[in-house]
């Protein structure tokens, strides 16, 4: 007979905080989160984009994650034999907790360590929150702000939906792009909306696009 299985830990509280950390609250959980809200991902490309982890790790919390209801797996249509993990509804309700750990750990972010790997599209849900918060500045609360926007680093290119879904997904727009967001080599990504605008204003980023959303956004050229 096979030894029982070690029970789940838990915080053993009733309280609704300590309940989501039951389900996300373990290390690399939330950051798994961050690689399937683009979409649907290999169990080897979450490997790639999660360095540092070790294979015994993810396969657990995957595992947890897909207990708790956040992640499913799946195969992809024929003719493909690759099988995927991709979030639920209940785990992409997640993206506004993400959203809310980026504004708030941007202000400890500083400059990359030595030991930092960098990933290009973990830029997006930074991005994204700006951008969303630099339109509701712009437009109003209540004004549409359904858009594609494709986003130019040094490091390369990703792209973000606002209000849709994926929230982001690697690579150049699928389809042509409500407006192109780039930054010079002079930039840091943006990480608040102040940030943003400022590199608007002062040329290290630009956007292009005639669009309303494009409009919207670039800096209003002072009085003569």
């Amino acid at each position: 007979m096979g030894m029982p299985s070690r029970p789940r830990r838990s915080y053993d509280q009733f309280c609704a905080i300590a309940r989501a950390l039951d389900s996300v609250g373990d290390r690399w959980s939330l950051l798994i989160v961050r690689e399937l809200l683009a979409g649907p991902r290999r169990y080897t490309d979450l490997h790639a984009d999660l360095p540092g982890v070790s294979t015994d790790v993810l396969a657990a919390r995957l595992k947890h994650l897909e207990g708790e209801g956040l992640v499913v797996r799946r195969a992809l249509p024929r003719p493909a034999t690759a099988k995927v993990y991709e979030l639920t509804a209940r785990g992409g309700e997640l993206l506004p907790v993400l959203t809310a750990l980026a504004r708030w750990g941007a202000a400890d972010l500083g400059t990359p360590r030595s030991t930092d790997a960098v990933r290009v599209h973990w830029w997006a849900v930074p991005v994204r929150t700006a951008l969303e918060d630099a339109l509701e500045q712009a437009l109003g609360p209540d004004a549409e702000r359904r858009a594609l926007v494709e986003v130019h680093l040094p490091e390369g290119v990703f792209h973000v939906r606002l209000g849709d879904d994926p929230p982001y997904g690697e690579g150049p727009a699928p389809h042509p792009a409500d407006a192109t967001l780039k930054f010079t080599p002079e930039a840091t990504a943006p990480l608040t909306t102040a940030t943003l605008t400022h590199q608007l204003t002062t040329g290290t980023a630009h956007i292009t696009g005639n669009t309303p959303l494009a409009q919207a956004l670039r800096p209003t050229p002072p009085p003569n």
